[in-house]
């Protein structure tokens, strides 16, 4: 199933997967940088997402559709953030919507927020708060606006949150938001030594994302 996605020089056409659920609502889910919407990881957590009842929507940025490995513009991302929503309130006008992202495509989504994309919430596995060892470059002056609820899935070992107070502190000048750490957890939630394939480490994370959407 592909999703047109308009852009300033065209529509486009990205891929997706789509899994129908049984009235929990919907989890829209993007990729990070370096893998598209195949990778174990996000195979996992969509399935495992399915098994307590979510509808779950996978798809490709443009540039990845393309056969690129470095990411488009922002523009391009929040483009397409746009489409998946409309696509899946179409799907399930009823029911609430989750943007869920891996890294770069969770920060896609809170930046697509913050400019009036509308969402029932906001779940990032591994927001990329700054470059690894690049504290100083926060990419998080758009966080507090953000009026739907956020939650942080993060490894206390991802040197994109490092240190992990600032994070904290970044966390606490949101409206609504908290965190939910995975103890040694690597960016990818890799744990060292504990050797795990990734769609099962994916899937691992589920019952976080299950047991927020229900607290809401």
């Amino acid at each position: 199933m592909t999703l047109t996605v308009p852009l300033p020089r065209g529509a486009v056409e990205v891929t997706t997967a789509w899994t129908p659920g049984d009235g929990r609502g919907a989890v829209i889910v993007a990729h990070g940088a370096g893998a598209g919407m195949e990778h174990p990881f996000l195979v996992g957590f969509t399935e495992a997402l399915n098994t307590v009842g979510f509808s779950t929507l996978r798809f490709n940025f443009p540039y990845r559709e393309q056969g690129r490995r470095m990411p488009g513009p922002a523009a391009h991302a929040i483009a397409t953030w746009h489409a998946a929503v409309a696509h899946v309130r179409e799907r399930e006008p009823a029911g609430p919507v989750w943007a869920a992202g891996k890294s770069y495509g969770g920060r896609m989504a809170s930046m697509a927020v913050a400019e009036g994309l509308e969402v029932d919430g906001l779940i990032y596995l591994g927001y990329p708060l700054h470059p690894p060892g690049s504290p100083e470059k926060l990419r998080a002056a758009h966080l507090p606006a953000i009026a739907a609820p956020q939650l942080f899935v993060e490894g206390t070992a991802d040197p994109f949150v490092q240190p992990v107070a600032q994070l904290e502190e970044v966390v606490a000048t949101c409206q609504d938001a908290r965190i939910e750490w995975v103890e040694g957890g690597g960016h990818s939630f890799e744990v060292k030594g504990a050797k795990r394939p990734a769609d099962e480490v994916g899937a691992s994370l589920a019952p976080i994302v299950d047991a927020f959407t229900a607290w809401r």
